[in-house]
């Protein structure tokens, strides 16, 4: 077999695979220093600088902290002359930690004003996922008059459900 290769030119078989993984080594390192050069040896400094600036002001909008109500909500709808019993677990997203402290602080004012909402649904509303949409909606504006109320802005960013049950 080997003779045969000898007698056509022909690399072994072996040989090849080597030759093929070390040509692809070499393209992958120039690749890498390309990019090594282009992002650290290109561009000026001062509008990296900014970019960086604007990217971290990015993130420091965009945290998102969640702050569960600390029991699911229960309440009865009447559907004809029937009574239903619903629970919805409740997370809220605040903008930032010390909103978070301030919606922990006035859990009893927001529990109250979502079994309040959530009181004047319909079984249909609950039933239907644009309903349930409207529903949290309509919460998400309610509890920021209550907070307007306690600390003169709104706190809440997006009300969530993270539990349904309708019985």
């Amino acid at each position: 077999m080997a003779e045969e290769n000898e007698a056509t030119g022909e690399a072994p078989a072996g040989k090849k695979k080597l030759i093929i993984i070390i040509v692809a080594a070499v393209l992958v390192l120039i690749i890498a220093g390309a990019a090594v050069f282009f992002l650290f040896f290109s561009g000026d400094s001062e509008s990296e600088d900014i970019a960086k600036d604007v990217a971290v002001e990015e993130v420091q909008k965009l945290e998102a902290n969640y702050v569960p109500m600390p029991r699911p909500l229960v309440f009865n709808v009447t559907e004809g002359n029937r009574n239903r019993t619903a629970q919805i677990k409740v997370q809220l997203i605040v903008d930032n930690k010390a909103d978070t402290t301030l919606v922990r602080k006035h859990i009893p004012l927001l529990e109250s004003t979502l079994v309040t909402v959530f009181g004047e649904a319909s079984v249909d509303q609950l039933r239907s996922p644009q309903g349930k949409n409207e529903l949290r909606m309509t919460a998400l504006e309610e509890l920021n008059k209550a907070t307007n109320l306690v600390e003169q802005r709104a706190l809440i960013h997006t009300v969530l459900f993270t539990g349904f049950v309708l019985q």
